[in-house]
């Protein structure tokens, strides 16, 4: 069956959450419900929304104590650039699934040199729709680095010696779904089969309520009725509000998100609104997405894409940072776990990873577990998946188990740098209340009752369902509790995150105090010879490259090129003439720098007719920076000769 039918209905749905018509007041109606591409969808599918925990219009003073849309995001970026136009460029960098621009900000002291000459940092957040927290760590940061800068020493010098690259919103699309609706997805709102029945997005949630929210749906297993229940009451309730999820056909209750079973499958929502993972859509160990492996024994990933690459916002970020090799760290954040995540996503770090690599890996680990008080950090593939030991609903031991096409496994294997994708809030999960050794939704539970006010959970309440008859609708807020923070918490896990990534920025590399000494080595009736010797340090706390890095080739060797004006170098009458090395480009290239470490290079050179020769010797580190410093062979005769 062809999947093009959805499209212009689906269009028209994206289309109308940015502007100011309602798609309902043009749909036929059904008895409230509207009908999209021949299914069924409720009020929320084109409703929009707009949530009190969120700032929709940009006001003269920026907070953190409410989440922003795309729009006032982009109005501040816009407002600062103007503002610090010495310091910050603003830019689009690629346009999303609906077309959406996908803008970036380089900060940098203009005046002290180029962008692409300086170590570099890079930090995104909004990759994943409803994850909007990291997105809001990134605007804390931007305005964080501009106001410090001229007040606090270190960030000053920061950004005068260095390049930081930072992209609060990778998935305009899906922050925009989120914030201004009752909907949620994924990651990407490019429609997708997520239950291979061979139709897309054919079994969104509905707000059957109309409050905004798309909570939960629950009801007792009906005598007679075809229904596998998938949950108990949890018994460590002692209120009765919280489920647990069993295996289907061991529950005495149904549980599912709220909403209707649009396609009569007898599952609820489990074909939403896109459902393409774009942290399954890198390059580096990519798998087809489920189903798609002709062998049935192969791994796949679900939401994978047709193909590495295959999504617009992250093309828009592999393919920028290719072009950008002098980035040496990078976070690209998440919510929520919370956990400062790193590769490797498919093996054990000791198994792939170089030792000296896997150090620098550990001790940021360790560093940023100090700065944020994160309960984890370490790999994809071990630490994330084994966290919780045992699997809650089936009572196995959690085991490692990849993630393939992931993001830190690009970041490293790839793009051979400090790479993190970690992820921020710990769903309220605040204490261990019951000391059971797990903080999970009961210690979630009792810290939303006595330290939030019960505000994210809302107790179950009757509801009269379309299809199923009498229901409860409830749950924890799956918005602005579960999987972000209330707004009043914002300002301190965006602040803590925020300044991890800042302290990463701080260790990298840097070609510094490069010095260069001339001195005569003969004299003959027509030339005179020199030894130029280059010499210079590695003041950053990171080598000028990873062992990976080197491996990959994604970076070249550091090098010392001596440059003269074309006139200065002709072969067939040359003013100066490079005898060492004899190569044809003339540079020396000196390996990579580890930090602290002094290096230097010697060239030969010949001069032929007046002294006081002048060219410019440059230190070239792809990712330690360019230096360029004058260099002058003899001293004119006016100045006594040489």
């Amino acid at each position: 069956m062809s999947i093009c039918r959805y499209a212009p209905a689906l269009i028209v749905v994206w289309l109308t959450l940015a502007g100011s018509v309602s798609a309902q007041d043009e749909a036929p109606r059904d008895t409230g419900w509207y009908t999209v591409a021949g299914e069924r969808h409720g009020l929320s599918f084109f409703r929009r929304h707009r949530h009190p925990e969120v700032e929709y219009e940009s006001g003269e003073q920026l907070s953190f104590d409410r989440y922003h849309t795309v729009d006032v995001m982009y109005e501040w970026l816009s407002r600062w650039a103007d503002e610090y136009s010495d310091l910050m460029e603003l830019y689009e960098v690629g346009r999303s699934f609906e077309g959406r621009p996908i803008l970036q900000v380089t900060l940098t002291n203009k005046e002290t040199g180029a962008a692409v000459e300086k170590p570099a940092a890079f930090f995104e957040g909004g990759r994943h729709s409803g994850e909007v927290t990291s997105s809001e760590s990134i605007l804390w940061l931007i305005k964080h680095l501009l106001e410090s800068y001229g007040r606090d020493e270190e960030i000053t010098r920061l950004i005068d010696t260095k390049t930081i690259y930072l992209r609060p919103q990778n998935n305009p699309d899906g922050s925009s779904l989120y914030l201004h609706t009752a909907q949620s997805n994924r990651s990407s709102v490019r429609p997708h089969d997520s239950d291979r029945d061979g139709l897309v997005d054919e079994d969104a949630p509905e707000d059957l309520d109309g409050d905004g929210v798309i909570y939960q749906l629950r009801w007792r297993v009906r005598p007679g009725a075809e229904e596998k229940g998938n949950a108990v009451l949890d018994d460590r309730d002692p209120s009765g509000r919280l489920m647990k999820r069993v295996p289907d056909g061991e529950g005495d209750w149904v549980v599912a998100s709220e909403g209707v079973d649009n396609d009569g499958d007898g599952d609820f929502n489990e074909d939403g609104i896109g459902g393409l993972d774009l942290h399954r859509n890198y390059p580096e160990n990519w798998r087809p997405d489920r189903g798609e492996d002709a062998t049935k024994r192969g791994y796949t990933q679900f939401g994978a894409g047709a193909f590495p690459l295959s999504e617009p916002e992250t093309r828009a970020t592999v393919l920028w940072l290719l072009t950008h090799p002098h980035v040496s760290v990078a976070n690209s954040m998440d919510t929520r776990v919370p956990m400062h995540l790193r590769p490797p996503s498919t093996s054990r770090s000791a198994e792939r990873m170089f030792p000296e690599d896997l150090a620098y890996y550990e001790y940021f680990d360790s560093l940023g577990l100090g700065i944020t008080n994160y309960p984890w950090a370490g790999d994809v593939y071990e630490t994330y998946m084994t966290r919780v030991p045992i699997d809650p609903m089936t009572g196995d031991p959690n085991l490692p188990r990849p993630l393939f096409g992931h993001g830190p496994d690009f970041g490293y294997f790839y793009y051979g740098a400090i790479w993190y994708g970690d992820e921020l809030w710990n769903g309220g999960r605040m204490r261990d209340y019951n000391d059971d050794g797990l903080y999970d939704e009961v210690d979630a539970l009792i810290w939303d009752d006595e330290e939030n006010g019960g505000r994210g959970f809302r107790e179950w309440k009757e509801f009269e369902h379309p299809d199923l008859g009498p229901v409860e609708i409830g749950g924890f807020h799956p918005k602005f509790f579960s999987q972000n923070g209330p707004p009043e918490l914002l300002e301190h896990w965006i602040g803590v995150q925020a300044l991890f990534n800042l302290e990463m920025a701080k260790h990298l590399p840097q070609i510094d105090d490069v010095t260069v000494e001339v001195e005569t080595t003969g004299r003959w009736a027509d030339s005179t010879g020199y030894r130029v010797t280059v010499g210079w340090t590695n003041s950053g706390r990171l080598p000028t490259a990873l062992r990976q890095a080197q491996l990959v080739k994604i970076v070249q060797e550091d090098k010392v090129h001596l440059q003269f004006d074309s006139t200065l170098v002709k072969r067939d009458a040359p003013v100066v003439r490079i005898v060492v090395p004899e190569t044809r480009e003339k540079d020396i290239e000196a390996g990579w720098a580890q930090p602290g470490e002094r290096k230097s290079v010697a060239f030969e050179l010949r001069t032929y007719g007046v002294p006081g020769t002048e060219g410019e010797v440059q230190v070239q580190s792809t990712r330690g920076g360019l230096v360029k410093v004058p260099l002058v062979l003899g001293r004119p005769r006016a100045e006594g000769g040489d």
